[in-house]
């Protein structure tokens, strides 16, 4: 619980009290490798809060190509935000990468956290502007560069991820193939 009040009071304050209130809200989720925390079709239930695990975003292609679009670990939430707000059906799916704890929040308890806590919305909007952004400046170079990198720079940016991602996952991200990712891999050694 520690982390996610060391994270939210990054972007305002919150006395005891409301502290007090979001913990009582938050509930404890495991979930397994490969399952999914929220599904393409249908509308998001939780936002999370990832304590412990990688998640990644992915979607298929109009050829029926898995395509990994993002990837969330620890000390950030997750969740499909427009389609949790909006009450509508996800476009893509969220997945377990590794076996994963997390503390979530059912849309009834957000929306309550909305309505009792002055100031919560800001600090909500901040959240969800520093996630877009960060997804935003991960992909926004992969236009652009060739492919080695596209790689070094995923290293970069994310530097925990290399061992603990599917190389499988991490080609679908940077838009090449696994075998052009394993020969990438072998000439940077």
């Amino acid at each position: 619980m520690e982390e996610l009040f060391n994270y939210i009071l990054q972007f305002g304050n919150l006395n005891q009290q409301q502290i007090d209130l979001i913990a009582s809200k938050a509930v404890a989720l495991e979930l397994r490798k490969g399952e999914y925390f929220s599904e393409a079709g249908r509308i998001p239930r939780y936002t999370g809060f990832v304590l412990q695990g990688v998640f990644r975003f992915c979607y298929y292609n109009n050829k029926g190509e898995e395509i990994t679009n993002n990837f969330v670990e620890e000390k950030s939430f997750v969740v499909d935000y427009q389609k949790f707000e909006s009450k509508v059906a996800s476009s893509e799916y969220i997945q377990a990468v590794t076996d994963c704890q997390l503390l979530v929040f059912t849309r009834k308890d957000w929306e309550e956290l909305f309505n009792i806590i002055i100031g919560w919305d800001k600090m909500v909007a901040k959240i969800y502007q520093k996630c877009l952004l960060e997804a935003i400046d991960r992909r926004s170079p992969l236009v652009s560069e060739d492919a080695t990198t596209r790689y070094l720079s995923f290293i970069e940016k994310f530097p925990s991820l290399a061992n603990r991602v599917p190389l499988a996952y991490i080609a679908s991200y940077l838009g090449i193939t696994q075998q052009s990712l394993s020969r990438i891999r072998r000439n940077i050694r």
